[in-house]
């Protein structure tokens, strides 16, 4: 069968050099090539270089290949070829003009049968596509900004906003008809409480009084035992000084107390700041004396670490095996019914930041403006009305947090366990027939190392989502958790401080396992240079988004940095030429080695998928003949043996030699903090 050629010729205004920087790397194809996916080099010690591909064709399910690199002439010539293709190939030339100008022919030589007739696969639409990816090259080597990716509601767009709210909430199933005296309880509970905690609660009591809000260890409580029990609180904390304006700490496992300790407080407009479990008594007494709480509302098993706290704040336990009047029990049981009036202005919820590299931060969360705001996650995540909802993540950080707010439009039953434990997990989702698991990374991580067998105790067919944040997925176990459960696997990208960025859906994770994703409804991603000016296609830069919940600023009265309404997130990525966004790493984890830069993300990800390998951490550190260099810190599977020599060695054959970590430590665990994110200032205590 004759092959049907493809061919394109254009002329650039940059000097050879400089394209075959782009066109001589087949792993950069995806910044450029809508239709690539993602592409990687495959070790290589001897012999043509190779890459896994993974192609999408409009929209299509991807496609996974292998290529090869037949004709390497640096400077002038590439010719890959392909196994799938049945002969055919690509070809790249570059021919040199004057006035340090390229001409740059490409040939793509594909079996007759994969073009025309009128298929996708047509040489005009072929053409055509090759043309835009040589643009978006010129624009990469040009400097000329491509700056947002983005699904912007605005104001000329407004009247479409607000059908895409409307159509997104009614698919579900928040705008659902019913009876008109509920629904117009429900719409007053709003009005008056806004889309707070506490408003959107009132209104799950107004609606579906009798449905469950929360299954924990101690039992169930439905929307209406939320709201009387609340108000009851909220009474008991205004006898004891809790009122507008003020603080009070809370420092909960996750269980129905602390959603109920946050209710109450908000019924009453106090600020809530919800405090880290993981922090010791040093670090509690200062984040204490920073924010000078009214009171602390804490589970018994933390108050060891209450004795550097000022003995005049009251103490009430969230959780205790005995039931007294300085517990939120007792004083529920004491306190009086009576209706409260919302505050002339709403609560705030403090989060604080993860703290890996220093002391946490404490962040104002904005309270939503509205169902909006829900709308966001709910256009890339399809929850619907009613699900039953295992949050494993803990709630005191902004992705427990944001379940329990989703729950809220949902009328959804959020079910908490006080203790992460895989397989503990697995149970409750098989008993309780859970539709959605809320995790970060760390424990999915911890459910796919349990032995096949005892995974397969448990029915999990009832999840349809998993919806995971808080730290980067590796590729390993974006594959392997797929594989086991399905496509039913969800990556949010964001921060205490932007709440979401982007949204990676099972479709994106197939064909790119390592992306963050695509924006949601009414956001804007930007990446911008160190002066926030936009950056061309392809490259790399300071990401930047802007949203309707940005924070409001930290409690010690700075803010993060803004260009154009954008707010920057600190993490450094890119924006393929799909639109995905992918995360290269931290703005301070990137090192100079020998003059490149370098992220040590990719480095960790292809560790992790090292069988050997339970964990894994990297980190720069001074290096007196390149500037700095990498060092890697591996927890190993019980039983299994591994050398340093044999480490450097694999990461030789897959990445570039700047990202060979010359110092290799075996630990007996990566220190992580509650969400799973690795705490680099404790790695130096574990050489």
């Amino acid at each position: 069968m004759p092959d049907e050629l493809v061919e394109v010729r254009l002329h650039l205004d940059h000097a050879p050099d400089k394209v075959w920087d782009v066109l001589g790397e087949p792993a950069l194809y995806s910044r450029f090539v809508r239709e690539i996916a993602c592409a990687e080099r495959e070790p290589q010690r001897a012999g043509r270089a190779r890459y896994r591909v993974r192609f999408s064709v409009a929209g299509g399910e991807p496609v996974q290949d292998r290529v090869e690199v037949l004709v390497n002439r640096p400077g002038e010539h590439l010719v890959l070829v392909g196994p799938a293709w049945q002969g055919g190939h690509l070809s790249i030339k570059l021919e040199p003009e004057s006035g340090a100008r390229t001409a740059v022919e490409v040939v793509l030589s594909l079996p007759e049968g994969l073009t025309g007739g009128g298929t996708t696969l047509s040489t005009a639409w072929l053409r055509k596509r090759i043309r835009k990816a040589l643009s978006r090259v010129d624009d990469h080597l040009s400097g000329r900004a491509i700056t947002v990716s983005s699904t912007r509601i605005d104001q000329a767009a407004r009247g479409q906003s607000t059908l895409t709210v409307a159509r997104t909430l009614a698919r579900a199933g928040v705008l659902s008809p019913g009876r008109p005296d509920k629904v117009l309880r429900q719409v007053g509970a709003l009005a008056r409480w806004g889309a707070t905690l506490v408003g959107g609660y009132r209104a799950a009591a107004a609606r579906v009084p009798d449905a469950v809000a929360f299954t924990d260890e101690r039992g169930t409580l439905t929307f209406d035992d939320v709201d009387r029990r609340t108000t009851r609180l909220a009474n008991g904390l205004a006898k004891r000084g809790v009122r507008a304006g003020r603080r009070v700490a809370v420092m909960c496992r996750n269980h129905a107390g602390l959603v109920e300790a946050t209710i109450a407080c908000g019924k009453l407009g106090a600020d809530v700041l919800l405090v880290n479990t993981g922090l010791s008594a040093d670090q509690l007494a200062d984040l204490v004396e920073a924010h000078r709480p009214i009171a602390l509302l804490a589970d018994d098993e933390f108050a060891p670490l209450f004795h550097n706290l000022p003995s005049a704040l009251p103490w009430l336990s969230t959780w205790t095996a005995d039931p007294g009047e300085d517990t939120v029990d007792g004083v529920i049981g004491a306190s009086p019914a009576t209706p409260v009036k919302p505050p002339p202005t709403a609560g705030k919820i403090i989060v604080l930041t993860s703290g890996t590299t220093g002391t946490p931060k404490g962040a104002r969360r904005r309270n939503p403006p509205g169902l909006g705001s829900a709308t966001a996650v709910l256009s890339r995540i399809p929850f619907r009305a009613g699900e039953k909802m295992l949050v494993a993540a803990p709630v005191f950080h902004t992705w427990g947090l944001a379940a329990v707010q989703l729950a809220m439009p949902l009328h959804a039953n959020v079910v908490l366990q006080r203790r992460y434990d895989a397989e503990a997990t697995l149970a409750a989702i098989a008993d309780l027939r859970c539709t959605a698991l809320f995790a970060v990374p760390v424990m999915l991580q911890r459910i796919m190392a349990l032995p096949e067998r005892v995974r397969a105790r448990y029915d999990t067919s009832s999840l349809r989502i998993v919806a995971s944040s808080g730290s980067a997925l590796s590729r390993h176990l974006v594959t392997s958790f797929t594989d086991s459960y399905g496509s039913i696997l969800y990556n949010l990208y964001g921060s205490t401080e932007v709440s979401w960025a982007s949204i990676a859906d099972p479709a994106d994770l197939r064909a790119a396992p390592t992306t963050a994703g695509r924006c949601p409804v009414g956001t804007r991603v930007a990446i911008v240079d160190a002066d926030g000016i936009p950056v061309a296609p392809g490259v790399v830069g300071r990401i930047c988004v802007g949203n309707e919940m940005l924070f409001e600023g930290y409690t010690n009265g700075t803010s993060n940095e803004m260009h154009d309404n954008l707010m920057v997130t600190g993490d450094r990525g890119y924006l393929d030429a799909d639109g995905r966004l992918f995360v290269s790493g931290r703005d301070d984890d990137m090192i100079i080695s020998g003059g490149e830069n370098v992220f040590p993300r990719p480095l960790e990800d292809l560790l992790l998928g090292l069988d050997a390998v339970a964990d894994a951490a990297v980190v720069g550190v001074p290096d007196q003949e390149y500037g700095q260099r990498f060092a890697a810190y591996l927890a190993l599977k019980p039983g299994a043996r591994l050398g340093a020599t044999a480490v450097r060695e694999y990461v030789h054959d897959h990445l570039e030699r700047f990202s060979v970590p010359r110092d290799v430590f075996f630990v007996r665990r990566v220190p992580r903090n509650a969400t799973g994110k690795v705490v680099k200032r404790l790695l130096a205590d574990l050489d």
